[in-house]
């Protein structure tokens, strides 16, 4: 097997920077949890300026904010709206369900992104023998969607939809920077119409740990019992929160890098053969491929890319891989992943148990 020259998996393979780690050895610290560590209390504060909300918590993981804000707008047999596509839905190992007891109501977007309309369509009528519609969900950018940005416009149509039903607003905001780079958007414009909004420091922003969720004073107060509850509680926090003040301060104008080269990559592969791929539909650093037409399923295109190449994307399904631009991969890197997929597809024959017949 060639050893692994380009790890393409996912933006959270990013590991920090000598100065992000700088940045950590020195960190002021205290018990975070009595609200003593100087790191984490500005970063918090940092975060909630940025997104325009009164107050915000630090959490070990985007997914951990996704079930804490949950657990703290619904109650057990409320109902999420999302799409069909959407995070908690398939790679939060059933955490709605089983930390907040509310189940999930799947909307058939458009790459991620779905209409006031369908929002409209799916919340239930009050009646004794169906859940309540507590809250709509929306996820910025949309990961399997192929890094959709959510128009500014459409989350205003679609937060108001809900809320003027009496549902609140939750934005799953893991790759949200990336959305503001690539639309010139204020973060604190697209938090504005949600009542709770996180975003990650774990993928494109390079840091190794931590996310950061904001609200009102009252919400955050509430979260706050949630992540005692599920054991998120941290002390001398600040050694990674120093981490993710670092990605704030240098990592987000350079995710501009990120989009282009992911745009570089899709260019590249959209005309090989056998690959279906929409190259100016590529909006951020998320490259979904469609290998259907190869004639390898996307497991052995996977498992040859990385056997003989050294390249590392990951399975989205049997027909489609997703590969994701970071910090870590520069422009060469990505020139040589053309090139090994056009040489993958012109000289190699797809194994048996890949054939359709």
């Amino acid at each position: 097997m060639a050893s692994l020259r380009v790890d393409i998996y996912s933006d959270t393979v990013t590991k920090p920077t000598q100065a992000m780690r700088r940045a950590m050895c020195e960190a002021e610290v205290g018990d975070e949890q009595k609200g003593e560590d100087p790191t984490v209390n500005r970063l918090q504060e940092m975060v909630a300026d940025l997104l325009g909300k009164e107050a915000a918590l630090f959490l070990p993981s985007g997914t951990m904010c996704n079930a804490v804000a949950f657990a703290v707008h619904c109650r057990p047999g409320d109902e999420i709206i999302m799409d069909r596509t959407a995070h908690p839905l398939h790679s939060e190992a059933g955490a709605p369900a089983a930390i907040s007891g509310a189940q999930i109501r799947p909307l058939a977007g458009t790459r991620g992104v779905f209409s006031p309309e369908q929002v409209i369509a799916a919340i239930r009528p009050p009646k004794r023998n169906a859940p309540v519609s507590r809250l709509v969900s929306i996820e910025q950018t949309s990961n399997l969607g192929g890094g959709t940005c959510w128009p500014l416009s459409q989350i205003e149509q679609v937060c108001a939809a809900g809320k003027e039903r009496g549902l609140a607003a939750h934005m799953d905001g893991a790759r949200l920077m990336n959305a503001v780079v690539a639309s010139r958007t204020p973060a604190r414009a697209y938090a504005a119409p949600f009542d709770s909004v996180w975003i990650d420091f774990t993928k494109g922003l390079g840091a190794p740990v931590g996310a950061v969720l904001a609200g009102t004073q009252e919400f955050i107060t509430a979260a706050w019992r949630w992540k005692q509850r599920l054991g998120g509680s941290m002390r001398q926090a600040g050694v990674v929160a120093a981490a993710c003040i670092y990605a704030l301060e240098h990592h987000v104008e350079r995710l501009a890098d990120d989009h282009e080269h992911a745009k570089l990559l899709a260019r590249g592969l959209a005309p090989l053969p056998g690959i279906t791929l929409d190259a100016d539909a590529v909006e951020t650093n998320i490259v979904i491929i469609d290998i259907s037409e190869t004639g390898f399923t996307s497991e052995d295109f996977a498992a040859f890319l990385l056997r003989d190449y050294g390249i590392r994307v990951s399975v989205v399904d049997s027909m489609r891989v997703r590969a994701v631009t970071h910090l870590d991969v520069d422009r060469q890197q990505i020139m040589y992943v053309i090139d090994s997929v056009a040489h993958l597809l012109t000289s190699a024959s797809p194994p048996s148990s890949s054939r359709r017949f």
